[in-house]
């Protein structure tokens, strides 16, 4: 497995929700945005402009939050290799303290950009991602 890709989110005024943290939407929000992140720092510039990836199943777990200023790492690693058009995804966020807040397993499944259709994720494309030798 290689090393988990991170990013760190401050929690905005437009975040909060009536319970006065972060709403679970914006937890949503931020595993797109760090996914996509990972995506374009780890991927070849030829595959970003072939590929695009779309959510087939999030599993997320809150066990805490955070409020208005405050901020979270999220962290996100590929734990196995793809399956077909599927690649799994872990995510944590964890606060300063590393105490994880939110965490979720995400499937996402390739789309080849020209066609718009599901496809294989090619050897090469899943290499930067995911460690076949383990």
């Amino acid at each position: 497995m290689k090393p988990p890709f991170t990013l760190t989110f401050t929690a905005q005024a437009h975040d909060i929700d009536i319970m006065g943290h972060v709403n679970n939407a914006v937890w949503v929000q931020w595993m797109e945005a760090l996914a996509t992140a990972h995506w374009e720092a780890v991927a070849a510039p030829e595959h970003q402009a072939k590929y695009a990836w779309v959510v087939t199943r999030h599993e997320i777990d809150y066990r805490g939050n955070i409020v208005e200023g405050e901020r979270v790492t999220g962290e996100t690693f590929i734990p196995e290799g793809p399956s077909g058009a599927r690649f799994v995804r872990r995510m944590d966020f964890r606060n300063d303290a590393g105490k994880i807040l939110v965490s979720a397993r995400t499937t996402w499944a390739m789309v080849d950009i020209a066609s718009q259709r599901l496809m294989r994720v090619p050897p090469d494309v899943a290499a930067p991602f995911w460690d076949e030798a383990e």
